[in-house]
């Protein structure tokens, strides 16, 4: 089993920046593609929202239409670390913030993810 821990979520204006860490455990981590996902107040689980992910292997990145340009997703092998870096923050990526890990496979969907982090919160006031 794989554990996910996350960190660094919080309250901060609009506008402002702020950095979530997912520290992973148990598995080889490089061996993993990691994504965020977000769940925004009211919505269902199913409606989790797919961020950006990291993919395995070669470290390549995906964002969605709605971050892109402004957050920006790294990984540190030697700490087993995955970071999201959110800038130009809007209201609108309030949300629990998840971290997910999939094996050797690159995917949006967050259904297809074996391990969750217990999620941290963002809010982003106005």
């Amino acid at each position: 089993q794989a554990q996910l821990v996350e960190s660094g979520g919080g309250l901060v204006q609009a506008g402002g920046s702020l950095r979530l860490s997912c520290a992973f455990s148990g598995r080889t981590f490089s061996d993993y593609t990691l994504a965020w996902f977000r769940q925004a107040p009211g919505k269902e689980r199913d409606d989790r929202e797919f961020v950006g992910l990291i993919a395995w292997g070669v470290d390549a990145t995906i964002y969605s239409d709605s971050v892109k340009g402004r957050f920006t997703i790294s990984r540190d092998n030697a700490k087993n670390t995955v970071y999201l870096q959110m800038n130009s923050l809007k209201p609108e990526d309030t949300a629990v913030y998840y971290c997910a890990a999939r094996r050797r496979e690159v995917t949006h969907k967050w259904s297809s993810y074996d391990y969750w982090g217990q999620g941290t919160q963002v809010t982003v006031s106005s």
